[in-house]
């Protein structure tokens, strides 16, 4: 080992152990308020300012959207900081500068200069990372950053910023203990990041969420727009690592067709998101106070080649062939009906599903939208977090839903291949860490 990748490692120690991280441990990490994250960023002189941002919110489809956002603005030309989370395998996914992974020499520097003033603050995990973040993408020059909302809106870290667009994909039951137990009261969360006369975007109308964003966005005179008013998919066509799509643009009635490099159907809501957020960004002024006016072409560019520009992972992907192998971390309710409805219309002789769980998830919410037909290789991810193997078969078992146990996940899916036949399909989700370790 290097004297750099020891020092890395160290840094990396440092944040995952000393600091509340509610990737591995849940809600006791979960600190909201914006004290420290005011605090953080007044200490390293407001970084977001020196260039224009995007907050992205919502229960499902922000990681997406973000992604996608950002590799079509790289397309055109700007460079763009992206701001994500959870990482799958590396902390530095999170922090990304037209693609490229924040260099571990960022990390060490950023941790070891200001190890105390984190201590001082007793930074939670994710308002050290989001420091990190925005101040990184100053250091970078970047003309752009989106950066997506880690829990809720209002009192989340993110939520320092004062950003030219802000979008929220939808909302769904999750996050119920911090955030509300209603449509509703979830939507005044994430309503917390509409800011005054700053253009507002809402990914999916929903009749219990609707008015809750039409007042806060009177109140703050800020300009809403619903993403369905803008433009809908008319057909949808998948093949082996794309998916094409003919999208009508009502203002003109202008036919659209894109190629976007994802093949998750659930993505035929976040284009038109998207697409909508585009034309509002129109009107929006860059830092040499032009608009950003994207051309189709590196709209086209940018679709088609998320997957490779960004280092999206993890979205309804294909890991390998005969037989088919797919992960997807879709997770609550809503993400997985989607991915239960295109999981159920594709062809094969047996399904095998590798299942792993989170504590606090709901699970009389989720378990009886899995299918019955398969057979389940319960297993858990290696993390506090993780809901016991055993505890998953028997609340499974309450839903008819059979298979066996086994403790870790690579493990799960070395057994799942050796019991299935080339035209069988083995799918892995339920949880972001168990793809995580599966995609490792």
């Amino acid at each position: 080992m290097s004297l750099q990748e020891l020092l890395y490692s160290e840094a990396t120690a440092f944040l995952f152990s000393k600091l509340p991280n509610y990737q591995k441990v849940g809600a006791i990490a979960y600190k909201p308020g914006l004290h420290t994250a005011q605090a953080f960023d007044e200490y390293f002189g407001f970084p977001h300012r020196q260039y224009k941002t995007i907050h992205v919110a919502g229960t499902n489809g922000k990681g997406s959207v973000s992604h996608i956002l950002a590799s079509v603005l790289q397309s055109a030309g700007y460079k763009v900081g992206l701001f994500t989370s959870p990482h799958l395998k590396d902390f530095r996914e999170r922090i990304k500068v037209n693609g490229a992974m924040i260099a571990e020499a960022e990390v060490v520097d950023f941790v070891l200069t200001h190890k105390s003033k984190i201590e001082e603050l007793q930074s939670s995990f994710f308002e050290m990372t989001a420091t990190l973040a925005l101040s990184y993408f100053a250091s970078q020059a970047v003309d752009i950053a989106i950066i997506e909302v880690g829990m809720g809106g209002r009192l989340d870290a993110t939520n320092v910023i004062q950003p030219i667009l802000s979008i929220i994909t939808n909302i769904g039951m999750d996050h119920t203990e911090h955030l509300g137990d209603s449509l509703a009261a979830i939507a005044a969360e994430k309503a917390g990041i509409i800011k005054a006369e700053t253009p507002m975007l809402i990914g999916e109308r929903q009749n219990e969420t609707s008015a809750v964003f039409e007042a806060k966005a009177k109140a703050l005179n800020a300009p809403l727009r619903y993403a369905d008013n803008y433009a809908k998919v008319d057909t949808v066509q998948l093949s082996d690592n794309s998916q094409s799509f003919t999208i009508t643009l009502f203002d003109s009635l202008f036919t659209l067709n894109l190629q976007l490099g994802l093949q998750g159907s659930y993505q035929r809501k976040n284009i038109v998101t998207v697409l909508a957020a585009l034309d509002i960004l129109k009107n929006c002024m860059d830092n040499n106070q032009k608009p950003f006016d994207i051309e189709e072409r590196a709209l086209q560019q940018g679709l088609a080649k998320v997957v490779s520009q960004t280092g999206l992972r993890g979205r309804w992907e294909i890991l390998a062939q005969q037989p088919l192998i797919i992960c997807d971390t879709g997770h609550n309710a809503d993400g997985l009906k989607e991915s239960m409805a295109q999981l159920q219309s594709l062809p094969r002789r047996r399904l095998h599903f590798v299942l792993g769980m989170v504590k606090e998830k709901n699970l009389d919410s989720v378990l009886p939208l899995l299918p019955a037909d398969a057979y389940y290789y319960f297993t858990q991810a290696d993390l506090p977090r993780a809901l016991d193997a055993h505890e998953l078969a028997k609340r499974c078992g309450e839903y008819s839903l059979r298979g066996q146990i086994t403790q870790t996940v690579s493990n799960a899916l070395k057994i799942a291949k050796s019991n299935a036949c080339p035209d069988d399909i083995i799918f892995i989700g339920g949880s972001t860490y168990v793809v995580a370790e599966a995609i490792e």
